[in-house]
């Protein structure tokens, strides 16, 4: 078997239209990688810089009301995880910066896509383009005639007649093709390990093994698949017709398809009308029967009671700092109802998504490829979740000194001093560990390796009705 794999090493080595392709595409995929390295490395310091000037204006505030300050507020960037630049995953069009003020969420704004040209949208080199679209493409371009083509030639009897069993000339040709492919992506996989050495550890480790587990079993598949329709057809480009229509359902037709599907049957509120739901329930009460003015009422009575005066003006504290927070409070509970039914829906999105790995080892590697690198939405949304418990611990913080710091209720002109405003804390993003979302990309992993056993199958019925004319 190793000796036939030698050998068809030995012939990609003589092909010189092949070898010559193969050093223009390894030169386009490592330019792919030091560009976006150096792309992503420059967004980082751009990014790291506009937090820094943003903190050191927070720090340099002499005196403000704290509620003026919840107003006037602060930004949070989106950081860069250091496998992003493999696969951007949906962070080209989610945003990168998020204003956190009080009485407010935001939504996360700026997205690299909405910045871009048309064309530049398009014409913009990425390792995941190359990794999920040409890699496989040369993958069947040189597999397609694996078998088929020793039919013609007449060399399939002779390799019989010299000893090589049906099994080894078919597994061998697979594996020869899909050791190439597997090289291509060693290759970026080092190339991008050399470029971050400094920042490796063993997150990041276990991220990129499992990254290149899920694209070497979708190379063996398309290599299988290939070899498979090979052995089985005598045509040679009946083969290649035939797994290039295949490698456009996977990639092209069916992604839109189920995804346009998956939509439907898991429907997201418009923005217009998920904003609005939210707006009435914060100021009609979620349960439609406890308006923000009965709320206030309420709170000014327990108040009244707890520090046993009659009115707001005999209060030792600043009443209004309170009702702020008490406003921020049930703001919380209103966010929490609205958007964990969105990150519900979103997640249910995902998992009908994921099955259609059944029908399509494509989106089961896309899924595992973003999860991975740390690009998709379970991640994005992880990181507005700390962007929020950041906003809530950020806006009590000030509404906590507009009512103890020493104020009276009214009392609006009333300022805090610098040494307050910069021992609020700053923001800092906890990546997720890999270990505590594995669970969600089991399925991706497990279809694509159901996949390869059904890959594998193919390729032993072909031994077994393989003709060798």
């Amino acid at each position: 078997m190793w000796h036939i794999i030698k050998n068809e090493w030995r012939f990609f080595g003589r092909t010189k239209l092949l070898f010559g392709i193969s050093i223009g595409f390894v030169v386009v995929l490592v330019l792919s990688i030091i560009l976006g390295q150096q792309q992503g490395a420059q967004q980082m310091e751009e990014r790291a810089a506009a937090q820094a000037q943003l903190r050191a204006q927070w720090d340099s505030i002499e005196g403000m009301n704290p509620h003026g300050a919840a107003h006037y507020g602060t930004y949070v960037y989106k950081p860069r995880t250091l496998l992003s630049h493999l696969d951007e995953g949906v962070n080209s069009v989610t945003g990168n910066v998020i204003r956190v003020e009080g009485h407010v969420q935001n939504e996360i704004i700026h997205s690299e896509a909405s910045q871009m040209q048309a064309v530049s949208r398009f014409g913009k080199l990425k390792s995941a383009l190359l990794l999920q679209y040409i890699i496989p493409l040369l993958l069947v371009f040189l597999a397609f005639s694996a078998v088929s083509g020793e039919k013609q030639s007449g060399r399939l009897r002779l390799l019989v007649m010299q000893g090589a069993s049906p099994r080894n000339i078919i597994f061998s040709k697979t594996v020869s093709v899909w050791l190439y492919g597997v090289g291509l992506l060693l290759l970026v996989v080092l190339t991008y390990s050399v470029l971050n050495a400094a920042n490796l550890n063993g997150e990041i480790l276990v991220r990129t093994l499992l990254f290149f587990l899920a694209y070497a079993l979708f190379y063996f598949i398309i290599t299988g698949l290939t070899v498979f329709l090979s052995a089985r057809w005598q045509n040679a480009t009946l083969a290649l017709t035939t797994m290039l229509g295949v490698w456009i359902l996977w990639s092209i037709f069916l992604p839109y398809m189920l995804m346009s599907s998956v939509e439907k049957w898991y429907p997201l509120p418009s923005r217009e009308a998920f904003k609005s739901a939210m707006r009435e329930d914060r100021s009609k009460g979620i349960d439609g029967h406890n308006p923000s003015d009965k709320r206030g009422e309420a709170l000014e009575a327990a108040v009244l009671a707890e520090y046993g005066v009659d009115s707001l003006s005999q209060l030792p504290i600043n009443y209004d700092g309170l009702l702020m927070q008490a406003d921020e409070e049930y703001g919380n509970i209103v966010w929490d109802k609205h958007f964990g039914e969105l990150r519900e829906s979103m997640g249910n999105q995902k998992k009908a998504y994921q099955f259609s790995g059944l029908v399509n080892p494509f989106a089961s590697l896309q899924m595992a490829s973003m999860g991975f690198t740390g690009t998709d939405n379970l991640h994005h949304q992880d990181f507005l979740l700390q962007v929020e418990n950041y906003r809530r611990d950020f806006i009590k913080t000030l509404n906590d000194e507009h009512a103890y710091g020493g104020s009276k209720t009214g009392d609006w002109y009333w300022e805090a001093d610098n040494a307050f405003y910069q021992s609020v804390a700053d923001f800092s993003y906890q990546p997720t560990a890999i270990s505590n979302l594995l669970p969600n990309y089991l399925v991706d992993i497990g279809l694509l390796g159901c996949w390869s056993l059904l890959t594998f199958g193919l390729l032993l019925f072909a031994t077994s009705k393989l003709q060798l004319v």
